[in-house]
């Protein structure tokens, strides 16, 4: 009888423990392999690529500062993002939006094809142009709506602007507050579309040789997916029945140990 009470008890702890054990070193630890990479590393020069629907900031200036008027669309005035309620606004420049084609509108310029093409080439471009009305052009170019989004088991989920031109899968999980204990460390799945063809690419993280990977830099509207571990799918599928597969087995111990009991 006591030996049947004491199992009664144990058998949903078990079960309950063997759901929820905890992962192996080798599916949670990242950078596994890095010191195989010592002195192997190169440096990556990679620049994201504008796309259509991209917003680009561009401001020309010059030695002479009259010259470069044209060249710069005109600033408007807009609401304080401080102080809404105030009737005073603050002057902004007006961006270029990439259109389906993959050009902009450039005063005096007219239609530049910039699609395709790095920020570091859009500004050769504009350089080389117009050089033809100015001595020794300045541009300066930013990309405004550079954003990721990071979904699946990390711990703050959503969609983070990106203020510099590049960004790693790192820092957009470092973003997201990084993986939670039940994220898939070894098949983060990356959807990234260009010129309007999506792609659909896996990294594994706990390999430090990703870093070498074209995904290693992110690009705009880039969407990072961190799938669920098997622990954390099975207790999905499980957690709304655990509390009845319990008590059917404490009912069954129960019923086992009533028969024993009469027998004896």
């Amino acid at each position: 009888m006591q030996y049947f009470f004491g199992l009664k008890k144990t058998i949903p702890f078990l079960f309950v423990l063997l759901l929820f054990s905890c992962a192996s070193r080798k599916d949670s630890v990242y950078y596994q392999n890095i010191d195989t990479l010592s002195g192997q590393d190169k440096q990556n020069s990679y620049e994201i690529k504008i796309q259509p629907d991209d917003l680009l900031l561009i401001i020309v200036s010059a030695d002479d500062p009259e010259t470069a008027i044209p060249f710069n669309l005109s600033s408007v005035s807009v609401p304080s993002a401080y102080n809404m309620m105030a009737s005073r606004g603050q002057e902004t420049m007006q961006s270029y939006l990439v259109d389906a084609g993959g050009s902009i509108d450039f005063p005096v310029l007219g239609k530049l094809k910039v699609g395709g093409l790095s920020r570091t080439e859009v500004i050769q471009l504009l350089e080389g142009k117009i050089s033809k009305y100015i001595k020794n052009p300045i541009i300066n170019l930013r990309l405004m709506n550079f954003k990721v989004s990071v979904q699946g088991e990390v711990t703050l989920p959503g969609t983070y602007p990106v203020s510099s031109d590049r960004v790693t899968l790192i820092e957009a999980l470092s973003m997201a507050k990084d993986l939670t204990v039940y994220g898939k460390r070894d098949n983060i799945l990356i959807i990234r579309e260009v010129n309007g063809v999506k792609s659909y690419n896996r990294v594994d993280i706990t390999k430090a040789d990703f870093i070498n990977s074209p995904y290693y830099y992110l690009a705009q509207n880039d969407v990072v997916y961190v799938e669920p571990n098997k622990v954390r799918i099975n207790g999905a599928a499980v957690g709304a029945n655990t509390g009845v597969i319990i008590s059917v087995t404490s009912l069954v111990i129960t019923l086992i140990t009533l028969i024993v009991t009469a027998k004896n």
